[in-house]
């Protein structure tokens, strides 16, 4: 492999990779859920990430599935490359592998439903009336 082949497949790599990142960040629920959210690049220059808790493996494989596009592309950049569960996922992601893999996961409806933990949509949702304080403004000091 040349030295352009090969820096065009590293791109490839570091791109796929940045969108999947960037729709993971889109939710806030994914990223407040989890513990200790870690990504890897495998020896196959395929990428892993890994988390504890938040949602199943299928869950975040689905979410990636719909919200990894390209504007000049119709439909998914995303495709399954093996089975999905609740603890792994492997996907094709503009031709690079993502494994993903969910340590004790609690799923999104169980997560949703789990008193007590903060979540970020709550804090910011002003539309809900209330006469005390929103969380919002608890969290700025307003």
């Amino acid at each position: 492999m040349g030295d352009d082949e090969l820096s065009l497949t590293s791109a490839r790599r570091y791109e796929a990779f940045g969108r999947v990142m960037a729709a993971l960040s889109t939710e806030a629920e994914f990223i407040e859920s989890c513990r200790d959210l870690t990504w890897w690049r495998g020896a196959d220059h395929s990428w892993h990430i890994e988390w504890r808790d938040g949602p199943y493996a299928s869950e975040v494989a689905a979410l990636l599935a719909e919200q990894v596009r390209d504007p000049g592309f119709e439909g998914s950049l995303v495709t399954p490359a093996g089975p999905g569960g609740s603890t792994a996922a492997v996907l094709d992601v503009m031709g690079v592998r993502f494994e993903l893999r969910a340590i004790d996961p609690l799923g999104r409806d169980r997560v949703r439903s789990t008193p007590g933990l903060w979540r970020l949509a709550e804090a910011l949702d002003t539309s809900r009336p209330t006469n005390a304080r929103h969380p919002w403004e608890e969290l700025l000091g307003g």
